[in-house]
């Protein structure tokens, strides 16, 4: 029986050919990405002719035929399996098709698209994907999170889109609308993004060669010590030539143009030397600086695609560089670099301040919100200039912390792995351990610690634990040498690396996150190994809507956070008034400080998060009064929040309000019956 008489057979029993998104051929059976997975008749589909097993992962359903061995699924199924050219087709096709992308790029973990109109994506389409983990919108950019496969795609989705370095071909560029302050960070990061690898590189052979002259194998002075540190500090004394390079690509100039300028700004006879330039003494150095070599090059490009035009063909060729560089080359070394050099040292100045006013708490409230920052994909723009200031050659404690919070994460994970008696869990967990000792840490987070919520909030605190022993040990990061456990080699001073403290920095969050997780993790009634299905239970507690209006699915939320389950499950309600009564007996938990949302429990155990709105947050509690506070006893029906519902629509909010159950884990399976919420308890 081929694959086409196994679907027409199973069509059925998944609920007809209008609950099925999309189809994959494997040699050994079919991938289903289905719609409602609730109608789906699991046990009729083992049972059908030529079928050997049948899976629930997700919102996938696997069938495997007889005679062949089911694919394993996990984060790196992706990287071992996957046909990188037919995932690379599968996402281009469901974010809106080649003509709807203007550029792409890749960070760590995730390939990074910016669309011309991201409503053309169906993200619960890519996040089913073989191969892909999760979507992210943030800072103008649509962001499929792909984990250690990440380049494999890039290079596969570049190869089909035509794009040379992920920028679109000049007739398919448009105007990008996004913020333009986000726009600028953007292209800041993606400068140097292609040789990251390459500062990872050599922040490591820097780091490695601290611990051969702590240990007396390479002396200083000799010459193999001088040699090694040439190897470790070639990328950061001449990092003006590789971002000029990267930049000018970007901006769709010349990238030799662009080397060129960061070479002429590393040129010795120039650097830490007085020049008299018209009566005024000048005494600057560029090498290892980032921001000045990326403000010429700015001018440059577009003052070359100027005189291109304007210049006759036939010597524009050599003529359009040598004017461009005899204009911005003395511009850029007497004017436009001190201005970003001082620019950057205030950013800098202005976060340090920050840090040293009240280091511990500061330290705990990054490492704690990291990871969330992680999930919005913010985490890179929010330290660029920590990050900035490191590749410049000054140590940093917030790269020390966003470098070390991954081993919060993954003591978690590895707590749940060992106490787990869940097959389908434990399959996932393994390798998304493995992954997060390397700094990878979206496997962890969206397949195993953010489905269970208590989990992921626990991997934030040991990130606040990390934060807050890296500020009160005063640690801080010399130089890049990557993610995970290659971060420790970055936290060894190169005139006296402590190998101890280093290897602290990181053992502290994991054995503070491994031990609460094995304490604190509980598995839902009925799971583990050797059972086939949840236990029933006996008790269940029914929530109406604790807003007056319409009922949808969290599908229609136009937000990923809410839609795609991140922070539990339940519906939206689409206000019909302003007002949210209490839907059961039992405490406010939380009243969020901008009145927006509430965290509360019932008596049974049930936590409740009602959120007025999308965006909200950012009102400031002006169109919100609230009836109730934290920490106060709530009884069903109990006026506890009102709204401006036209306030709310005239700021540019949608007033859509989610209503989740955000501990699942702990209570059982959570359905939707009309404007009802059914859980066990």
């Amino acid at each position: 029986m081929d694959q086409e008489q196994l679907l027409q057979m199973a069509l059925p029993l998944l609920g007809g050919q209008e609950n099925i998104s999309r189809t994959t051929v494997w040699r050994d059976g079919l991938y289903i990405m289905v719609k409602d997975a609730g109608v789906v008749d699991l046990k009729a589909l083992k049972a059908l002719e030529g079928v050997e097993e049948a899976e629930h992962s997700r919102n996938r359903i696997i069938l495997r035929q007889k005679g062949e061995p089911l694919p394993k699924e996990g984060p790196d199924m992706a990287k071992k399996k996957l046909n990188y050219r037919k995932v690379a087709e599968n996402i281009i096709a469901n974010v809106g098709g080649k003509e709807n992308i203007n550029s792409v790029r890749h960070c760590i973990t995730r390939v990074r698209f910016r669309l011309k109109d991201e409503g053309k994506a169906d993200d619960n389409i890519v996040k089913g994907l073989e191969g892909v983990i999760s979507v992210v919108h943030g800072g103008g950019e649509y962001m499929v999170v792909i984990g250690d496969a990440v380049i494999d795609v890039y290079e596969a989705v570049c190869d089909q889109l035509g794009m040379a370095g992920g920028s679109a071909e000049e007739g398919n560029d448009q105007q990008d609308k996004s913020n333009p302050a986000v726009k600028l960070l953007n292209t800041v990061v993606a400068s140097v993004g292609p040789c990251l690898n390459l500062i990872c590189a050599g922040g490591i052979v820097k780091g490695l060669l601290s611990l051969l002259e702590m240990s007396s194998l390479v002396p200083a002075g000799t010459g193999m010590h001088t040699l090694i540190t040439a190897v470790g500090d070639g990328i950061f004394f001449f990092l003006p030539v590789f971002l000029g390079m990267n930049l000018a690509k970007t901006l769709k100039g010349d990238p030799f143009l662009g080397a060129l300028i960061g070479a002429i700004l590393c040129y010795p006879a120039i650097n830490g030397t007085d020049l008299l330039i018209l009566g005024i003494n000048f005494n600057y150095t560029y090498t290892s600086t980032f921001l000045p070599v990326l403000a010429v090059v700015a001018v440059a490009v577009p003052l070359a695609k100027l005189l291109k035009r304007i210049i006759p063909r036939a010597v524009a060729n050599f003529l359009v560089p040598a004017i461009t560089l005899l204009i911005v080359i003395p511009l850029g070394y007497t004017l436009i670099g001190p201005m970003v050099a001082v620019v950057s040292s205030l950013a800098n100045t202005g976060i340090t301040s920050l840090m040293n006013a009240a280091p511990v708490l500061a330290g705990a409230v990054f490492g704690g919100l990291y990871q969330v920052m992680v999930l919005f994909g913010v985490h890179s723009a929010l330290t660029s200039f920590s990050f900035i200031s490191l590749l410049e050659g000054n140590p940093d404690v917030i790269m020390a912390i966003g470098c070390t919070v991954s081993f919060a994460q993954i003591g978690v994970v590895l707590a749940m792995y060992l106490k787990s008696r869940d097959k389908e869990m434990k399959a996932v967990a393994l390798p998304a351990f493995l992954s997060g000792i390397f700094g990878v840490t979206e496997p962890a987070i969206y397949g195993v610690t953010l489905p269970r919520i208590k989990m992921f909030v626990l991997s934030c605190i040991g990130g606040a634990v990390c934060g807050a022993f890296i500020s009160l040990t005063g640690t801080t990061m010399y130089q890049f040498t990557g993610l995970g456990v290659f971060a420790i080699l970055g936290l060894l001073s190169p005139e006296a690396p402590d190998i101890f403290m280093a290897v602290l920095c990181a053992a502290v969050p994991f054995v503070f996150s491994f031990l609460a997780g094995f304490v604190l993790y509980k598995e839902k009634a009925g799971s583990g190994a050797g059972s086939g299905q949840k236990e029933t239970v006996e008790k269940r507690l029914e929530i109406k809507a604790p807003v007056a209006g319409r009922v949808v699915p969290l599908s229609q939320v136009p937000d990923e956070t809410f839609s795609g389950g991140m922070l539990g499950h339940g519906f939206a309600v689409e206000p019909a008034e302003g007002k949210v009564y209490a839907p059961f007996d039992g405490v406010c938990e939380m009243m969020f400080d901008t009145l927006h949302a509430m965290g509360l429990r019932s008596d049974q155990g049930v936590a409740l998060l009602i959120h007025v709105g999308l965006e909200t947050v950012s009102l400031d509690g002006k169109p919100f009064t609230a009836h109730v506070k934290s920490g106060d006893r709530i009884t069903k029906g109990q006026l506890l929040l009102e709204f401006d519902m036209d306030a709310i629509k005239a700021a540019g909010c949608p007033v859509i309000t989610p209503v989740l159950v955000t501990n699942e884990d702990e209570t059982g399976d959570v359905t939707v019956e009309h404007d009802r919420l059914i859980i066990g308890v």
